[in-house]
């Protein structure tokens, strides 16, 4: 079998492979329809299968990930960047090119365990870059409405930077209207999509905003996936530094993980902590362990993602007396 790794870009793939346990010089590949196809005849070449690691770089790699997907006689692993950085940097890597990356990449497919990517239904692709292109709108809108307000206070002189930002601010939040209309829409016309939506919909501080949005992300990951492995995807996870005797640092989230689904459980978590009493019960009780704010409003997102991978498998709505018990 040949073992490739690929550094993916816009515009090539940096390819590195390894036949017969003999590496071969770096081929570039241009990243379209037709570049695709040479690299597969290239990686299967003399009628060899092919195992492909590459890191996940958004709309640069999905393309190129379906390709290799959709042949038989390849195999296909996307690796989160994070984990491709550290393992070079274990590598002992000394510089940053393509190349390098690409060689560190192979390394990483020859010495790990190797899973295979599933792709997920076109449908929740879609879904997916729906809700992020609202994120961006709300991103952009929140920027406009600043410089409104910037040449506002300026009066007279800011007149017309004020009343042009007042223009594109109305254009945002339309765009913002249609695009949720059409994340809906597309959610409510698959089944189970619709069914979950309503199941997420339940919980405390979640609504029609915010429960989109979640399941967005969450509609991507494979079904066979576990709570903690929620949380891991989400960056969520805490990491211990502890060294010896003298080094033990509170623990710190990865944030090796999905910021868009982060960020979607943020405001939930703190309308959550306001109108719910078990979950004001279980932020109020780290608190008073002496955990930051802060500490404590992560660890109520991560405790609201668990309870929404028990509402999904479960089918139950969202019981606060599930996600803490309150004492009597």
């Amino acid at each position: 079998m040949n073992h490739v790794g690929v550094d993916v870009d816009s515009q090539s793939l940096v390819c590195k492979i390894q036949r017969n346990g003999k590496d071969f010089p770096i081929s570039i590949f241009a990243n379209t329809p037709i570049g695709h196809r040479q690299f597969i005849k290239w990686a299967t070449k003399y009628h060899k299968p092919a195992r492909v690691c590459m890191e996940a770089t958004g709309v640069y790699s999905l393309q190129f990930a379906l390709a290799l997907h959709q042949t038989q006689s390849i195999e296909v692993a996307v690796m989160n960047p994070k984990a491709i950085k550290h393992f070079a940097t274990a590598y002992l890597q000394r510089g940053k090119t393509d190349a390098l990356d690409a060689e560190s990449i192979l390394q990483y497919l020859l010495r790990m365990p190797f899973k295979e990517w599933q792709p997920p239904e076109e449908e929740y692709f879609e879904i997916q870059q729906i809700s992020r292109r609202i994120v961006h709108l709300n991103t952009m809108l929140t920027r406009e409405r600043n410089r409104h307000h910037a040449a506002d206070r300026m009066g007279s002189m800011g007149r017309i930077v004020a009343n042009d930002a007042a223009v594109t601010m109305r254009h945002y939040e339309r765009r913002i209207k249609v695009m949720e209309s059409e994340l809906i829409k597309l959610m409510e016309s698959i089944p189970e999509l619709s069914e979950r939506l309503e199941l997420i919909k339940s919980a405390t501080g979640i609504a029609d905003k915010a429960g989109p949005r979640i399941l967005a992300e969450l509609s991507m990951l494979p079904e066979d996936m576990s709570g903690p492995q929620w949380v891991a995807f989400a960056g969520l996870d805490p990491r211990p530094y502890e060294s010896g005797t003298s080094t033990n640092k509170p623990r710190r989230i990865t944030k090796a993980g999905n910021r868009y689904l982060r960020e979607a459980l943020y405001f939930p978590a703190l309308v959550a902590i306001k109108l719910d009493p078990n979950v004001k019960a279980f932020y109020e009780k780290l608190v008073a362990k002496g955990k930051k704010p802060m500490q404590a409003i992560v660890a109520v997102m991560r405790k609201m993602l668990l309870a929404i991978w028990g509402m999904f498998k479960h089918k139950t709505p969202w019981n606060g007396e599930k996600f803490y018990v309150l004492n009597s």
